[in-house]
């Protein structure tokens, strides 16, 4: 194992900085008109400084009570200009911003840096939680290993890279007793919740079939392993962002964010944005585990994700409500339009579509608001009490209960639940064909070679926690 590259005298001076802050404390840090006491603060590591961490950084530094005290991350840093986050991210850029920010309000802040996520839960015991925002073959590991500290955990969606890893991050869950939640932002917003009640006040009726889509699309086109052998650039510790993986040539389709088009290390747009957008229909329709799951794509690759793909998920009776039909479309395509849509409207690049006896009704991506169609009968519509408490924030809300408040909504029990489903679209494909599910047992009855796409796998040395 590595520890971060930082000298012995560094790392003395920066943790005698944060204990003569607190040691010294002047009284505006002691509490005060906006200022939360020390003793009231979460103090979190970063484990994963990559663009999604930085925005959680960012997040966090929103919430009065957060403290980020130690980020890690394998690669110093990277241009992410080439993506939707911009800009610099890795861990010495994050850090900075990090110091930047808590240095308004307690001079010569200092955050600590690591390499090794291992290394820093055994030298930082000062952390209360931990977010991951690694890659998705790291999530269990970081995860597990946290919770096992009794340290609180966020995780980013998906919550794991495969079906197995979801059943033990959510048995963990429940074991440790930690605050958790999964990083599907949307769940938290009062889009979804509204859904879900216009959903269970029969606004549509009945539902039969729920259509969601991405317009998402693998980040290269080749398929199967790249051919050329460009060397590792300055600041990567290579063998670290493998983690469990086998060991293999470093190269740019790999780090960053192009790894979720790669099976060993993610899980394809179904995995990346499903978490997002079938969320409602998990919730509203009270989804477990599915009787059938079928799936279909282009350029289907053992090494490498489909370039697009049609997934469909069966559901039999849940209490009152009759079988559905779930069938989620990445890479571009997308489900029929519905007739009540006028041609001009466009159904946007994310969403998802409820089909009931009575009506349809249509909500953009991330849990946005819903809208009966056709639109007339959102005039007409009464709509129902507020029934669902609502959020104070993705973020706030696992703060609280990292405190002692209610588990946050989208906590691991929950992440875990709509990880499995989608993930399993990603067996189906795998596999061939359509599985039959037997949930209870984890095994698709029909396919027995379908169980090797229901595990990861780990190298020597790191292996998964129980």
């Amino acid at each position: 194992m590595k520890t971060a590259k930082i000298s012995r005298r560094g790392f003395l001076r920066s943790s005698a900085g944060v204990a003569a802050a607190l040691t010294l404390a002047p009284r505006h840090v002691l509490g005060g008109a906006r200022f939360v006491p020390p003793s009231e603060k979460v103090n979190i590591a970063i484990v994963g400084a990559g663009g999604q961490g930085r925005a959680n950084v960012r997040a966090l530094f929103q919430q009065a009570d957060a403290q980020v005290i130690a980020v890690c991350d394998p690669n110093e840093r990277a241009n992410y200009d080439e993506y939707y986050y911009k800009g610099e991210a890795g861990r010495r850029p994050v850090r900075a911003e990090i110091e930047a920010h808590y240095a308004a309000r307690t001079p010569n802040y200092r955050c600590a840096e690591y390499e090794d996520f291992r290394v820093l839960f055994e030298r930082e015991r000062a952390i209360d939680a931990l977010l991951c925002a690694t890659p998705d073959h790291l999530h269990a590991l970081v995860c597990i290993r946290a919770m096992r500290m009794g340290k609180h955990v966020y995780c980013e969606k998906p919550l794991t890279h495969s079906v197995a890893e979801a059943r033990a991050v959510a048995r963990v869950a429940r074991e440790t007793g930690v605050a958790t939640q999964m990083g599907n932002q949307g769940h938290s917003g009062d889009g979804i919740r509204t859904t879900c009640e216009w959903i269970w006040d029969g606004a549509i009726g009945p539902v039969r079939e729920v259509h969601g889509w991405t317009g998402a699309a693998k980040w290269f086109t080749h398929r199967g392993l790249p051919a050329d052998r460009p060397p590792v650039p300055a600041g990567l510790n290579w063998d670290l962002w493998l983690g469990p993986r086998q060991p293999r040539p470093y190269h740019p389709t790999y780090a960053p964010v192009k790894w979720r088009s790669y099976w060993e290390f993610g899980t394809s747009m179904i995995g990346d944005m499903a978490c997002h957008n079938l969320d409602p229909a998990v919730w509203a329709l009270d989804l477990h585990a599915p009787a059938h799951v079928e799936a279909c794509g282009s350029q289907v690759d053992p090494v490498t994700t489909p370039a697009g793909g049609i997934y469909r998920f069966q559901f039999g009776t849940r209490g009152q409500q009759p079988p559905v039909k779930v069938v989620w479309y990445d890479g571009g395509l997308r489900p029929e339009r519905p007739a009540d849509l006028p041609e001009e409207d466009a159904m946007g690049s994310n969403g998802v579509l409820f089909i009931g006896d009575r009506g349809v009704l249509m909500c953009p991506g991330w849990g946005g608001p819903p809208t009966l169609l056709p639109e007339a009968r959102m005039d007409a519509y009464r709509r129902p009490p507020k029934t669902l408490p609502r959020s104070k924030g993705h973020h706030r809300d696992w703060l609280d209960a990292c405190k002692g408040g209610p588990p946050a909504s989208a906590s691991f029990e929950y992440g875990a639940r709509i990880t499995e489903l989608v993930l399993l679209g990603n067996v189906a494909m795998r596999a061939g064909k359509r599985i039959d599910w037997d949930g209870a047992a984890m095994k698709a009855t029909n396919a027995p070679e379908a169980d090797q796409y229901l595990h990861s796998s780990y190298r020597p040395g790191w292996e998964l926690e129980s």
